[in-house]
């Protein structure tokens, strides 16, 4: 699962690296965690900069299925949920980041929290699928998803799966309102992931109250109780 990323990018390189309005609401996020608003780019509204719940919506949304709680969307299920499928053609979006955190279990209840990023630094987008409903009090909610695929070499000794990330054809294949079915699945089943790089980062990034500059920060492997680690 992946349930943390980083935007840290500034409101004017987001807006020129996606060709955005950038909203007055826009800020830096060094600690995305579901349930927060975090920014998002709709097919339907390709024009500006979004602000969706990450998953599973605050206490309001108790009721909602299993399924509407999910923050990840694993590409191996596009072929067998015809929902997926249909989210696919109507409800894509693009989530702007610059990293995100995986976790290397390194005993039973020993864990290291490592940032990956692009060799180049630069931003990037994870491909998402978004929803809206009503909660309550009768108040349209939207709420998105990222796709993830299983994690690549660089990942892998880290954990399993890691979040799909677009190359820019991709990207605009993702984006064009007309894309074929198949164009898209084919990014999700035949993911091109780019070079990453990746380091170890503060045990704090495990607590999604804290959301501050210094998480990105390379830090000495330790785990989530803050002791430094051998294992890295």
């Amino acid at each position: 699962m992946i349930d943390r990323y980083s935007i840290t990018a500034s409101a004017e390189k987001v807006a020129e690296r996606f060709s955005v309005d950038v909203p007055a609401f826009y800020h830096e996020h060094y600690n995305a965690s579901p349930t927060q608003l975090l920014p998002v780019i709709t097919v339907a509204a390709p024009e500006g900069l979004s602000s969706f719940y990450w998953g599973t919506a605050p206490e309001w949304a108790k009721n909602k299925t299993v399924s509407e709680r999910l923050i990840n969307q694993r590409a191996e299920n596009f072929n067998e949920k015809p929902t997926l499928r249909k989210a696919l053609r109507a409800n894509r979006c693009i989530v702007p980041a610059d990293g995100f955190y995986g976790w290397k279990k390194v005993g039973k209840k020993t864990s290291i929290p490592y940032r990956f990023v692009l060799e180049s630094e630069e931003i990037f987008a994870f491909p998402g699928l978004w929803e809206e409903f009503e909660d309550t009090e009768g108040n349209e909610i939207q709420t998105f998803s990222i796709v993830t695929v299983a994690a690549d070499s660089a990942v892998h000794p880290i954990q399993e799966r890691m979040p799909l990330i677009l190359t820019p054809a991709n990207e605009k294949i993702w984006m064009n309102p007309d894309a074929r079915e198949e164009d898209l699945l084919k990014i999700i089943a035949n993911p091109e992931i780019p070079a990453l790089n990746f380091y170890s980062v503060s045990p704090r990034i495990s607590e999604r109250n804290i959301d501050v500059p210094s998480l990105i920060t390379p830090t000495p492997p330790a785990d989530q109780f803050g002791n430094l680690t051998l294992f890295d």
